[in-house]
């Protein structure tokens, strides 16, 4: 099965310094999670991420495999919190790179290993798993294959958390009042070309069916829409607010681009066209 590397390397090889002026300290490229208003949005990450490790079970020795794990967040936070193993994917190497010199600073006996590797290619045994926004960056011809994949790598008792980006499937527009206009259509083309090449946006129903194909449970979901609209706007205003050096890092061009993708997605998550949240899905049922 063929891995989408350029796909991916396009957006997040961009440059590590041009995240970093809109990221938070943590660098955490995902909706955050404002469990109280006055949250900034590092803690509101952290929330989120802790929101994530959570319901997973973790248990000191066990070893966790984050899908996409971006800059090591995840991995860094399950560490510190649950003391476990961590093996983290991404197909960029900016990501590997500096998310590997991130979780090598860690106090830890445990291991810790960020593979330059998709999960087509990944085929160890883990204890849990989890994905952060990474299941819409591909195809939805994979989806079985990743599902099948996630289910025979883990023991009976194998929790997983999956957060996604997700799009109303147009049959149901209509009937949540979303209107189709020519400007939405025009904006999702730009998200899937210039944006995120090779993704799909996946619905609920996907996850449900798909899943529980391979032999997970559903045993929860989070929505989480509110949340990203704020993340979006927080990161619009950091990124707006450092233009200079954001342009000095890449080119007016990339700037532009990430303004117009920020910014629009706020508005479709605003809308309700996009929605995004967190599946919990168990082996046994549990």
């Amino acid at each position: 099965m063929k891995v989408a590397y350029e796909d991916v390397q396009a957006h997040y090889d961009t440059s590590n310094d041009f995240f970093g002026l809109f990221q938070d300290p943590t660098r955490t490229y995902s909706c955050a999670f404002y469990e109280r208003d006055d949250m900034s949005l590092e803690e509101a990450q952290i929330a989120k991420i802790d929101l994530a490790l959570g319901k997973l079970g973790l248990e000191p020795g066990m070893t966790l495999l984050d899908v996409g794990c971006g800059w090591g967040s995840v991995m860094k936070r399950a560490i510190e919190t649950y003391d476990v193993n961590v093996v983290g994917l991404t197909l960029s190497r900016n990501q590997a790179a500096l998310g590997q010199q991130i979780l090598d600073e860690v106090d830890t006996e445990r291991s810790r290993r960020v593979l330059l590797k998709g999960w087509e290619e990944f085929d160890e045994p883990v204890d849990r798993i989890v994905s952060i926004e990474a299941f819409e960056a591909w195809p939805k011809s994979k989806y079985k294959a990743f599902f099948d994949t996630c289910y025979r790598v883990m023991p009976d008792d194998g929790r997983m958390v999956l957060q996604t980006i997700m799009g109303h499937p147009l049959k149901r527009w209509p009937e949540m009042g979303i209107p189709i206009t020519m400007t939405d259509l025009k904006f999702m083309r730009f998200i899937a070309k210039e944006i995120f090449p090779g993704g799909a946006v996946p619905c609920d129903e996907d996850v449900y069916e798909y899943a529980g194909n391979a032999g997970f449970t559903v045993a929860h979901f989070d929505e989480m829409t509110t949340h990203y609209v704020r993340t979006l706007d927080t990161w619009a205003a950091a990124l707006e607010a450092g233009r200079e050096k954001a342009i000095e890092a890449t080119s007016q061009e990339v700037y532009d681009r990430y303004m117009k993708y920020l910014v629009g997605c706020s508005d479709f998550f605003q809308r309700n066209v996009s929605y995004v949240g967190q599946f919990t899905l168990t082996k046994s049922g549990q």
